[in-house]
C-alpha cells in the first residue's frame, strides 16, 4: 500500500508572467498574473500518483478574510462571475498532474493567498499554494478595462518610460520620465498603497470587494497620490521653499517617490507639484493595470466660483496684479484612465480624467475624477464625478482687467485661451499627440497638430488695436525678441504714452515684481499703422530672474487725450538647451551586457555655470547615478560618460538632468534605446 502525498507546488513564474504579460515583474519572484485568464500550477506529489477516477481536489482562494472554494474539475470551464479550476486530462501526467485556475475578469485587484486540499481514500492532504497578485486585464474583452488595440495596451500599460510636456501651448517642453512599474519595491508599494487608504481602514470586507472596478480604484488611488486627507504619497508645495524636501522638478521618476513613501513608514515624500503627482498616478494605475496616459491642459483654469469666468488684473502700465480667488495655470497636468462606466452608461465609456493634484475636495477627499472625457467634450456637467470642474479647466472665459486708483478701466474678453492645447505622448514615439478635440470644439488654427504663436491684442473705443506677438519661440542665452504693431482706425492723429512691463512667474501663480521695463510716447497718424520690431529683452537682463519659470509681457497704450487704456500681453517660456546623449554602438545593445554612454552639455548662457548631473532609466540602470562634480562650463562643452547594463529586452529610455547651481534652471535630455536579448 503507497499512500498518496500532496507536499508541494510549482507556481510555473517564467510561464505564467509570459502568458499574463506580467513578465517585467520577475524580479519580485512573486505569482503576479491578470482577471480573465487561466494560470497554471503544477501539484508535487510524494507516493503513489493522482488518480482522477477517485481523488478529488479543492482550491480555496483568501482576499483577507473573503474567500471562495472551487472543485478542480476534468475539463475546461469558465465563469464570467466565479472562480474555476480544471485538469486538462489531454496532457495529464498523473505523477506530476497541472491545475489551470481562472479568475473572473470581475475579480477583485489585491493579494490572494492560494491552499489545495486533496481528498483521497487515504484521506485528507492539505498544501498551501502560495500568495499571488491579481491584476485588471486590459487583454480580456470582459474586463472593464479592456483596451481594443495592442499597441495602446503596450504604451499604457507596459511602457516604463515617457514624455510629460510642461512649458507653453507654442513652446512645449518635453520632461522625460521614468514611471519605473517593474523596478524592484514599485508593485509592492503600489498594493500598500490600497491597504494604507482611509477605505481599506474603515472596512476592509468593502473595500475588497469594491476592487473589482476600476472606478473605484482610480478614486482610491487618486486620492492616496496626495497627502492632504490620508497617508498619501506626495506632499504638494508650490512656496519655492524645499530645503526640507526636494525641489518637484528635480525628481525623474516614480520609482524613488513609490519606495521611499513606503520605506519611510508611509510618510508623504515631500514635495510634488501637478506633474509630480500624475506620473506617480499613471505608474500606480499602470501596475495595478488599468491602462493609463498622463495629459497636459495649456491654460488651465481654476474657476473657484463655477462662473466658468476667469478674472486677471494689470496697472495702467502693464504690471500683473494678485488679487483673483481664480488662476490660470500655464500647463497643469493629470491622468486619462481607459474603463467602462456601466454607472453612466456605455457612452461614457473610454477615457476618464482624473486628477491627483489637490485643488478641490470631490467627495469630502481632494482627488478628481473619474470624469468621462466624453462627457467634458459634450458638456454633461450634471455626470459624476466633477466633470463640471474639468469643464471649467478647458472651456473657462477669460477677462482681462485694466485697473486704476481702484477702478476697472478696460475689460478685455477671450473665449479661446483657456484649454489653447490638450495632449499627452504619442502611443510608440517620443513626440507630442494633440487630443483637444477630445476635449472641446476646436476653433483655432492649428499646425502640424501644435497652435502657432498667435497675436495677442486689445483695443481702445476710441479706434486703437495694439498688436504683441513674439519674433520667435524664446530660447536660453539670446535675446528674447518681439514686435508691437500699432494701428489706428480713425482719421485724427493720436498721441499715446506706451508701457512695456516683463515679470518672472511660475505656471500656477500671479507673476513676481516687474523685472524689465520700458516706456514712451509715440504719435499715430490718421489711419496709420506701425510695427515697432526693435523691441528686445537681452540675456542679461533675465537669465538671473527667469531660471525655469515663464515670462509674463505686457503693452499698455494710454490715449493721452482721452486717458483711455489698451492692453495685450504673452506669456511665454523659455526653452531650455538639450542634454545630448550618444550611445556607443547603439545598434547592438545587448541584455546583461554592460553598455557605454556619453552625456554633452553645451552652455548657451552668458557666464560660466556649473551643475549636478543625474542619469536614469528604467530597465537600464538599477539605481540612478549622480555625477556631483561637473565642472565650471565656460561656454563651451563638458561630456560624462556613464555605464550601464540593461536587465530589460525591448524600447528603454535613459534621461538625464543637470541641475545647474548658477542659474535656477534645470536642463534635460533622453535618448530611446532598444535592448535586444542576448
Amino acid at each position: 500500500f503507497v499512500e498518496f502525498k500532496l507536499y508541494g507546488v510549482d507556481l510555473k513564474l517564467v510561464e505564467n508572467l509570459s502568458r499574463h504579460r506580467t513578465d517585467g515583474f520577475i524580479s519580485s519572484k512573486e505569482l503576479v498574473v491578470r482577471r480573465g485568464a487561466a494560470f497554471k500550477v503544477g501539484l508535487e506529489l510524494k507516493g503513489r500518483p493522482f488518480n482522477p477516477n477517485t481523488d478529488i481536489l479543492k482550491i480555496k482562494i483568501m482576499l483577507g478574510r473573503l474567500y471562495t472554494i472551487m472543485p478542480v474539475s476534468y475539463r475546461p470551464k469558465h465563469s464570467d462571475s466565479l472562480w474555476t479550476a480544471f485538469m486538462d486530462l489531454s496532457s495529464f501526467n498523473p505523477q506530476q498532474p497541472c491545475v489551470y485556475i481562472s479568475p473572473p475578469a470581475s475579480a477583485p485587484v489585491g493579494r490572494y493567498k492560494l491552499v489545495i486540499c486533496a481528498f483521497t481514500k487515504d484521506g485528507q492532504s492539505v498544501c498551501t499554494l502560495g500568495k499571488l497578485t491579481l491584476l485588471c486585464n486590459p487583454w480580456c474583452k470582459e474586463d472593464s478595462v479592456y483596451i481594443p488595440f495592442e499597441d495602446q495596451r503596450e504604451e499604457y500599460v507596459l511602457n516604463d518610460s515617457g514624455l510629460l510636456f510642461t512649458g507653453t501651448a507654442t513652446n512645449l517642453v518635453p520632461r522625460p520620465w521614468s514611471f519605473d512599474q517593474f523596478e524592484s519595491g514599485v508593485l509592492e508599494a503600489c498594493l500598500n498603497l490600497l491597504e494604507v487608504s482611509p477605505q481599506h481602514q474603515l472596512n476592509r470586507r468593502t473595500d475588497y470587494l469594491n476592487r473589482n472596478d476600476p472606478v473605484y480604484l482610480s478614486r482610491v488611488v487618486s486620492a492616496m497620490i496626495n497627502s492632504e486627507d490620508d497617508r498619501g504619497v506626495v506632499k504638494g508645495n508650490w512656496t519655492g521653499d524645499f530645503k526640507d524636501g526636494l525641489n518637484p522638478s528635480l525628481w525623474t521618476g516614480s520609482g524613488d517617490i513609490l519606495r521611499q513613501w513606503a520605506q519611510s513608514g508611509f510618510s508623504p515624500v515631500k514635495y510634488g507639484q501637478c506633474w509630480v503627482f500624475a506620473a506617480v498616478m499613471c505608474t500606480v494605475m499602470r501596475v495595478l493595470g488599468v491602462p493609463c496616459r498622463v495629459v497636459t491642459n495649456y491654460n488651465s483654469a481654476h474657476d473657484t466660483n463655477s462662473n466658468l469666468v476667469i478674472e486677471e488684473y494689470y496697472t495702467k502700465t502693464g504690471q500683473k496684479l494678485p488679487g483673483s480667488k481664480d488662476s490660470i495655470w500655464n500647463f497643469h497636468v493629470w491622468v486619462e484612465c481607459w474603463m467602462s462606466r456601466p454607472d453612466l452608461g456605455s457612452a461614457m465609456d473610454g477615457w476618464q480624467v482624473l486628477d491627483p493634484t489637490p485643488q478641490e475636495r470631490s467627495g469630502g477627499v481632494f482627488c478628481c475624477g473619474p470624469a468621462p472625457v466624453k462627457a467634458v467634450r459634450d458638456r454633461r456637467i450634471g455626470l459624476i464625478y466633477d466633470v463640471p470642474f474639468v469643464y471649467a479647466e478647458v472651456n473657462a472665459d477669460v477677462h482681462t482687467i485694466i485697473v486704476s486708483q481702484g477702478q476697472v478701466v478696460r475689460v478685455n474678453k477671450d473665449t479661446e485661451k483657456v484649454g489653447a492645447l490638450i495632449c499627452t505622448k504619442a502611443v510608440g514615439f517620443p513626440r507630442v499627440q494633440n487630443i483637444t478635440g477630445d476635449y472641446k470644439v476646436v476653433r483655432s488654427m492649428y499646425t502640424c497638430g501644435i497652435p502657432q504663436s498667435p497675436e495677442h491684442h486689445g483695443g481702445l473705443q476710441g479706434g486703437i488695436l495694439v498688436f504683441l506677438n513674439l519674433d520667435k519661440p524664446a530660447v536660453s542665452g539670446e535675446p528674447i525678441r518681439f514686435t508691437i504693431k500699432i494701428i489706428n482706425k480713425q482719421n485724427k492723429v493720436k498721441r499715446l504714452k506706451m508701457h512695456l512691463n516683463a515679470q518672472a512667474k511660475e505656471y500656477n501663480h500671479t507673476p513676481s515684481d516687474t523685472f524689465w521695463e520700458s516706456h514712451g510716447v509715440l504719435q499715430m497718424g490718421p489711419a496709420e499703422g506701425k510695427d515697432l520690431i526693435q523691441q528686445q529683452i537681452l540675456p542679461t537682463q533675465y537669465e538671473d530672474v527667469v531660471g525655469d519659470d515663464l515670462i509674463n509681457l505686457a503693452v499698455v497704450l494710454e490715449d493721452m487725450s482721452s486717458q483711455e487704456q489698451a492692453l495685450a500681453t504673452e506669456e511665454f517660456n523659455i526653452a531650455s538647451p538639450q542634454l545630448i546623449i550618444k550611445i556607443a554602438n547603439e545598434n547592438s545593445v545587448m541584455v546583461h551586457r554592460e553598455q557605454m554612454a556619453t552625456v554633452t552639455f553645451t552652455n548657451p548662457f552668458s557666464h560660466p555655470v556649473s551643475g549636478i548631473l543625474v542619469v536614469a532609466g528604467a530597465g537600464l540602470i538599477q539605481d540612478k547615478v549622480t555625477f556631483r562634480s561637473v565642472p565650471k562650463i565656460t561656454g563651451g562643452k563638458v561630456q560624462q560618460a556613464i555605464s550601464f547594463i540593461p536587465r530589460m529586452v525591448g524600447s528603454k529610455m535613459l534621461l538625464a538632468n543637470l541641475m545647474l547651481t548658477d542659474v535656477r534652471s534645470t536642463v534635460r535630455g533622453f535618448k530611446m534605446v532598444s535592448v535586444k536579448s542576448g
